[in-house]
C-alpha cells in the first residue's frame, strides 16, 4: 500500500479549503470549504456546468427592461449567489462570498450588501451558517465585521498583511481571517529581499506569528493562510487552522507522497488583558508598514477591477 499523499496528511493537520469556484475541481478534490468572488464568477461564465444559471439570470435581466448599471450589478449579485449555491451542494462546509471591493471603505454599505447576500442564499435554501461573508480588512471592513458578527453573520476578513489588522479583526469577533502569504512574499521579492529559506519567507513568518499570538491570547478567530505561491509555503504552515489552496497546488500535494511534518502547534492560552485596537492605532500601524499599506490598497483595487470586469461581461451579454 502506498504512503498517503501530502494532501491526505495535510487534511489531518489543517482544514483544507479550495481557493476556486471551479465546480469540477471542487468535486474532485473534496475540500471542506470553498470560495467565490468576481474573478471566479467571471471564469464560471465560461463553464458548461453553470450555463443554465447564466441563461436564467440573463433571461431575467432582459425581462426587466432597460439595461442600467443597477440592473447589471443585480445580475452580478445573483450570479455570485447562484454559483455559491451550486458549490455549497458539493461541500460539507461553507462558501466564502465576497462583498463588493468598491465598498471596502463604507461600513454601512458593506453591512447592507452582506445581509442581502445572506437573504439571497436563504431564498436558495442555503442557511447563513453555510456562508462566510468576505470583507476587505480596512478599518471600515473591521467595523462591518463587528456589526455582522453581533447579528450572527460569520465573516472572513481578507487581505490581512499586518499584525494590528489581524488583531482588530479578532477583536471584532471575526469568524475567520485570511492572511495573504504569497502577496507578502511578492512584495519583499520585488523590493530585493528574497528570503534565503522557507523559514525566512516573510509570508510564512507572518502567518506563524499571527497563529502563535492568537493561540497564546486564547483568541477563537480561525487563522486561514491564503494566496500561496508554492507547496513549500503550504507545507511550512501545516497545522494552521485552515489553508485555502488553489487546485493546481492541491494537485501537486496530492501527487507527492513524501512525509509532511506538523509545523504549527497551538500554544497554551496565557490570557491577560490587552489594550483593544482602535481606529487611530489601526490606521497608524498600517500606514507605518509600507508592505501592508501597499498590498491592502492593491488588493482592494484588483478585487474592484475584477468586479468591474465581471459587470462589463454581463453588460456585454445583455447588449
Amino acid at each position: 500500500m502506498s504512503a498517503p499523499s501530502k494532501l491526505q496528511q495535510l487534511r489531518d493537520l489543517s482544514v483544507v479549503v479550495a481557493d476556486t469556484g471551479d465546480f469540477d475541481a471542487i468535486k474532485r478534490l473534496k475540500p471542506v470549504d470553498c470560495t467565490t468572488n468576481p474573478t471566479l464568477v467571471k471564469k464560471a461564465l465560461d463553464l458548461p456546468v453553470y450555463a443554465d444559471l447564466i441563461d436564467e439570470q440573463i433571461a431575467w435581466a432582459r425581462g426587466q427592461g432597460e439595461v442600467t448599471d443597477e440592473l447589471v450589478a443585480e445580475v452580478a449579485d445573483r450570479l455570485t449567489v447562484g454559483v455559491g449555491t451550486k458549490l455549497s451542494g458539493l461541500i460539507e462546509g461553507r462558501v466564502s462570498t465576497e462583498v463588493d471591493a468598491d465598498l471596502a471603505y463604507d461600513t454601512a454599505a458593506s453591512v447592507a450588501k452582506a445581509k442581502k447576500f445572506i437573504a439571497m442564499y436563504a431564498d436558495n435554501g442555503v442557511p447563513k451558517d453555510r456562508v462566510l461573508i468576505k470583507l476587505a480588512s480596512t478599518w471600515e471592513g473591521v467595523e462591518a465585521c463587528r456589526q455582522l458578527q453581533a447579528e450572527g453573520i460569520d465573516c472572513n476578513c481578507t487581505l490581512i498583511f499586518n499584525p494590528t489588522q489581524a488583531l482588530a479583526c479578532a477583536e471584532a469577533d471575526a469568524f475567520l481571517i485570511s492572511p495573504f502569504v504569497g502577496r507578502i512574499l511578492d512584495w519583499y521579492k520585488a523590493h530585493g529581499q528574497a528570503p534565503a529559506s522557507i523559514d525566512e519567507d516573510q509570508g510564512v513568518v507572518f502567518v506563524r506569528g499571527v497563529y502563535d499570538t492568537f493561540k497564546r491570547r486564547g483568541i477563537k478567530t480561525v487563522v486561514m493562510g491564503a494566496s500561496f505561491r508554492s507547496t513549500e509555503q503550504i507545507e511550512a504552515l501545516a497545522g494552521c487552522d485552515r489553508l485555502t489552496i488553489s487546485p493546481d497546488l492541491l494537485d501537486k500535494l496530492d501527487a507527492d507522497h513524501g512525509e509532511l511534518p506538523r509545523k504549527l502547534t497551538p500554544a497554551k492560552a496565557e490570557g491577560g488583558s490587552h489594550t483593544p485596537v482602535d481606529a487611530a492605532k489601526f490606521k497608524a500601524d498600517v500606514e507605518a508598514d509600507p508592505m501592508a499599506k501597499e498590498k491592502l490598497a492593491d488588493g482592494i483595487r484588483i478585487f474592484a477591477e475584477d468586479l468591474k470586469s465581471l459587470r462589463k461581461t454581463i453588460a456585454d451579454r445583455l447588449a
